[in-house]
């Protein structure tokens, strides 16, 4: 069979013909909307929109249909144990109560088969057999079970099929080995409820590794008995600002947090139960400023050090001495003990080497080793780690900086500086798992909308995650073997709330699963984009807080202020339709679609919402647009200035202490925002709102790249340029001291008589207000009275 034969039987079922009696056949976007109320009205099956694409799918005949009365059948503790699992899912999620049955035969329900003599490249693979009869699931192993019941969870799931399960056979077996998904605990800590909830939606998406990012500058989250202090002045910092203080008593207000080893235990079980392998990691020589903060022999410098509320890249490394190799050594025996999988990941990256490069007792040591150099004697540390850890089974796998020095054969490297990393090693002969900034960070945002959470916005959106493929054109055949496949990277430095975090990775994680699962010549993102609608609504069953922005309309709207009109763009992250209404009502099936900007009258109130089979995929939002309205811009609706440098990041301010907190967008190398082609025409001011947060970034050796306008005042003051920040100057206001008790100021900067005409106003701050810095909330231009 084809391969665009197998995407158009997946997308068509019927009750005892494949296409006929859909009233759709014509148009096959399906979806949990019109297409699955016909569907339903004739008797027919919902397509399976299935996320990751099976490998094969035949359509049947018919359909099956479950409900309390399904026995389920199982034989041994493996098949028995995923049965179990699966009735747990279905209970949980569509309230269909199954039991296990007695026997092996029987009509009418589902078996869970492992079977020895099953042939396939992979443990995962499995085969799904559903008739009117009964429901076969089969496999060698429960891993494969595992995986063919989340098929069959998504088919049960999909909206309008209430139990009915459309007659089919799946063959189905993941591309790669190495499905991952790396979360970060250290900078900010999660429950164990929340990693649960990471781990069911991973395994209802056929993903199999979990990396688990447990220690960092800021935090050092997973208990050693040996070294309890690691834990008891490791695990808690001081939040920055007011985040760090109580409201009510203004004392310190320590953040803090670890995993005591019975709960890494229980994480690691239930894990294992889902078929995912825990990869912890232990962040050697660098990001070690909690680590020496508890022990500080451990470090390189005598000034004492705290875990620091601070974000970026630091100096702080492990010293080379044996003990702190002893430590590390000691530190391993115990999490080996905790984590039975084969691989332990030790880091190695943004290992700046300034402190080494100071210390004498570090140089000493680098001579009677033999190293020529700092990155030299970082290879001997990571060598004698994998010694140690393939002594004990377990296999080294790291950041891909470690190929800068020699590398054992067996070590394995994870490719985060882009895939060049990856192309060296795997031509070395190293396995190898992508995970690029470029492409699979989830903490970069995903749209452009103000909505967005704090992160950065150099945004990586679904259709760039989904069209990454891990294998490199570059590697010959014998090379592409050594890629054992990918894997999506959640740092949560701006991701306080459980909330974001499930936004930032939701959708976007199904598009790094489908990659990893689906053969590439099956990938479709068009094909995925129209299965999207389906997927949100099993996030919705397994409440997860799946970001709402691709699904959301964004308006952008240039005015034309002497016609008293304005012209308004709408648009769709994904390219859904978009419909909207200038009534006041709310916008339907039936409502114009968009199609060419709107050119109307203000004010003006609008609302609209994407649109997929006649249903919106989102709220609808509202959108007014009026003459005062038109005068002003956000932070977000800014440009950053040409030379501001290239570090744009979206901050939260460090107060209230508890709940939301304003967001700004600021480029912290050269804090400078621009308003492009602003109408001057009949403007005497620029109001500008500024607010102050706390400046926490280390930023090693691209420090020299921040830069800022030398202050001639005692605060420094806010300028303003025309034609860009080379151009005229048109102001420089005196900067207060401070801000208000709310944290913001408000300047009223007054425009030369004569300014006129669009320009691009440069706005910034001058000096160097560090440890604080400006932040820009809104510019206002305000009229001339008349």
């Amino acid at each position: 069979m084809t391969g665009s034969t197998r995407r158009a039987t997946s997308r068509f079922f019927a009750a005892g013909l494949a296409c006929a009696l859909l009233a759709a056949c014509n148009a096959p976007d399906t979806d949990p909307g019109a297409a699955a109320d016909v569907a339903k009205a004739q008797g027919a099956i919902p397509a399976p929109d299935l996320v990751p694409r099976p490998r094969t799918l035949e359509a049947g005949q018919g359909h099956f249909t479950l409900s309390d009365a399904t026995p389920m059948l199982a034989s041994g503790e493996g098949a028995k144990a995923e049965a179990e699992r699966f009735a747990a899912y279905m209970r949980d999620t569509l309230g269909i109560a199954l039991a296990m049955g007695a026997g092996n035969e029987g009509k009418g329900a589902i078996r869970f088969v492992v079977d020895p003599g099953f042939k396939a490249d992979s443990p995962e693979a499995y085969r799904l057999h559903v008739a009117p009869s009964g429901i076969d699931i089969s496999a060698a192993t429960p891993a494969g079970l595992s995986r063919g019941a989340a098929t069959l969870w998504q088919l049960a799931a999909n909206p309008g099929a209430e139990g009915r399960i459309p007659a089919l056979s799946i063959d189905d077996a993941p591309r790669f080995a190495w499905r991952g998904f790396m979360l970060d605990s250290a900078r900010h800590f999660q429950s164990l409820d929340e990693i649960k909830k990471l781990l069911d939606a991973m395994a209802l998406q056929k993903m199999n590794t979990f990396h688990w990012h447990l220690t960092d500058d800021q935090g050092w989250r997973i208990e050693i008995k040996r070294y309890p202090k690691l834990t008891e002045v490791g695990a808690c910092r001081l939040p920055a600002g007011d985040a760090g203080k109580d409201p009510a008593t203004g004392e310190p207000r320590p953040y803090c947090g670890f995993y005591t080893q019975d709960q890494v235990r229980e994480v690691v079980a239930y894990a294992a139960a889902r078929h995912i392998m825990v990869v912890p990691e232990l962040d050697i020589p660098g990001h070690a400023t909690a680590a020496i903060a508890a022990y500080p022999e451990l470090g390189t410098i005598d000034t004492p050090l705290v875990p620091s509320n601070e974000w970026g890249v630091f100096p702080n490394l492990f010293n080379t001495e044996e003990d702190t190799m002893v430590f590390l050594e000691n530190v391993l025996s115990e999490m080996i003990g905790l984590f039975p999988g084969p691989y332990v990941h030790i880091g190695g990256d943004e290992a700046v080497k300034d402190q080494w490069e100071a210390s004498a007792r570090v140089q000493q040591h680098m001579r009677e080793a033999g190293a020529k150099d700092e990155m030299a004697m970082q290879g001997l540390m990571v060598e004698r780690l994998e010694k140690f850890l393939a002594a004990h089974d377990k296999r080294l796998i790291g950041w891909d900086e470690i190929l800068e020095a020699d590398l054992p054969d067996e070590a394995t490297v994870m490719s985060w500086r882009g895939i060049d990393g990856g192309i060296e090693a795997a031509r070395k002969g190293h396995d190898v798992v992508m995970a690029p900034v470029s492409d699979l960070y989830m903490d970069y945002l995903q749209t452009d909308s103000p909505d967005e959470p704090p992160g950065r916005p150099a945004t990586i959106p679904l259709q760039q995650v989904y069209a990454f493929d891990p294998v490199p054109g570059a590697l010959d055949e014998t090379q592409r073997k050594h890629i054992l496949g990918l894997q999506a990277t959640m740092f949560t430095e701006h991701t306080r709330f459980d909330e974001r975090l499930e936004h930032n990775v939701f959708p976007r994680l199904a598009a790094v699963a489908e990659t990893g699962w689906t053969p590439a010549g099956e990938k479709d993102w068009a094909d995925f984009r129209q299965r999207l609608p389906t997927l949100l609504h099993r996030y919705d069953l397994l409440g997860i807080r799946y970001a709402k922005t691709p699904f959301q309309v964004q308006a952008v709207a240039e005015d034309d202020r002497a016609a008293g009109k304005a012209s308004i763009r709408l648009s769709n992250p994904l390219e859904y339709e978009v419909r909207y209404t200038t009534d006041g009502s709310e916008p339907g099936a039936a409502s114009p679609v968009y199609d060419a900007p709107l050119d109307l009258q203000l004010p003006i109130e609008l609302k609209a919402a994407a649109f997929f089979d006649g249903r919106p995929l989102a709220t609808p939002q509202a959108f007014r647009f009026d003459a005062d309205s038109l005068l002003s811009r956000t932070d977000e609706q800014l440009a950053v200035c040409p030379d501001a440098g290239r570090l744009l990041l979206r901050l939260e301010d460090d107060g209230p202490a508890d709940g939301e907190r304003a967001i700004f967008n600021v480029t912290i190398f050269y804090p400078c925002w621009q308003w492009n082609g602003a109408d001057l025409d009949g403007i005497a001011a620029l109001d500008v709102r500024l607010g102050r947060i706390p400046y926490y970034f280390q930023l090693a050796h691209d420090e020299p790249l921040r830069s800022f306008e030398p202050a001639t005042g005692a605060h420094g003051e806010l300028l303003v340029h025309a034609g860009g920040c080379e151009g005229e100057r048109l102001a420089a206001v005196p900067l207060p001291a401070a801000p208000e008790a709310d944290g913001f100021v408000d300047l009223k900067v007054e425009l030369p008589a004569g300014t006129r005409g669009r320009q691009d106003l440069c706005i910034r701050a001058t000096g160097d207000t560090r440890p604080t810095m400006w932040v820009l909330d809104r510019a206002t231009l305000v009229p001339r009275a008349r």
